[in-house]
């Protein structure tokens, strides 16, 4: 597929999904190998009959949705997001839940991919941060749309690659090694919990401590869209807790509780 008959068609596709075209410029190219793909196995010859095919076919719609999806994740991305986190959200948010008589603190990473922030964020609360308030236990859900995500970080097995940020001791003491890469210790699995979700539809009912909605609702969602998912969002959150977007992400104007904690960092705090 050329480059502008893509951006044609992604420009026509994306706004009956509720997405924006100007969060998929970067990864447009991957959307479109994807989307070649499908109109070959559908045995068209270009992407324009493809269109005409989802005009005549509303059923066609959810497998073109799947195809927009470009995971972009790794263990401890964005080391500043997560050393902000260690240094100042989790303890402070710890010993907020202790204070309420509360022993769990609730996360959610959404958005989740193959699990490797919700496995960073079990991985660091474990080694870095239990030892100091050994009575809260963290849960973590972790949900996406991508089944096929979903199965790999139920494995929890990846490439050296993938883990290859992490601080040395953390890789040694959180991962097994295996012929093909690295598990995840038992240990280190039981908190996350694993669900199939697509946001716009549905989401896991709360109340939280700290959500992680990172590079996915502000930058793929359009406008509007954006700001059904912060009300959402800060619906889900308890008092004092923390919501974290990408570092390029912002929130959308107006309607918005949330205070910012590092703006620099894309976290926030509901009051």
């Amino acid at each position: 597929m050329k480059d502008d008959e893509g951006v044609r068609f992604l420009q026509w596709a994306l706004p009956k999904l509720r997405l924006q075209w100007a969060g998929f410029r970067k990864v447009r190219r991957q959307v479109y190998k994807r989307i070649d793909r499908r109109v070959k196995e559908l045995g068209f010859a270009e992407v324009g009959r493809y269109r005409s095919y989802l005009e005549a076919h509303p059923e066609e719609w959810p497998a073109l949705d799947a195809l927009c999806w470009i995971s972009i994740t790794r263990f401890y991305r964005d080391k500043g997001v997560f050393r902000f986190l260690e240094e100042e959200v989790l303890e402070r948010l710890a010993r907020m839940a202790i204070a309420r008589g509360e022993r769990e603190l609730r996360c959610w990473s959404m958005g989740c991919a193959s699990g490797e922030e919700a496995y960073t964020l079990a991985i660091l609360w474990r080694l870095a941060l239990a030892p100091q308030v050994p009575s809260v236990r963290l849960t973590i859900v972790a949900t996406d749309v991508d089944q096929r995500a979903i199965e790999r970080a139920r494995s929890g097995c990846y490439p050296g690659s993938s883990i290859k940020d992490l601080p040395a001791e953390w890789r040694a003491k959180a991962f097994s090694p295996t012929i093909d890469g690295f598990c995840v210790k038992p240990e280190y699995r039981e908190p996350v919990t694993f669900v199939v979700q697509d946001i716009r539809e549905w989401a896991p009912e709360g109340p939280f401590h700290l959500i992680l909605c990172r590079n996915l609702a502000f930058t793929y969602f359009d406008d509007e869209l954006q700001r059904e998912m912060l009300s959402k969002l800060a619906g889900r959150l308890v008092s004092g807790g923390a919501l974290v977007i990408g570092n390029t992400e912002s929130l959308p104007e107006g309607g918005s509780e949330l205070e910012p904690w590092s703006a620099r960092l894309g976290t926030y705090r509901k009051p």
